[in-house]
């Protein structure tokens, strides 16, 4: 197992821990005309259950 020899300084650690940032999910439209809410894109409407076109949920 891989164990450091020295310790690692605070500009590096802090250097290193700035890439751990996290970003807002997409959203888009639902395509149904009488849905119209925000949903994740590939993803089944959670409002109207429509996906491509089809019904593939029950709503909510």
């Amino acid at each position: 197992m891989a164990v450091p020899k020295r310790r690692m300084s605070r500009s590096n650690t802090r250097s290193r821990r700035s890439q751990w940032n996290t970003t807002a999910p997409t959203l888009v439209t639902c395509p149904n005309r009488g849905c119209g809410e925000k949903k994740l894109p590939h993803v089944a409407c959670p409002s109207c259950g429509t996906y491509n076109g089809r019904q593939v949920t029950v709503p909510a």
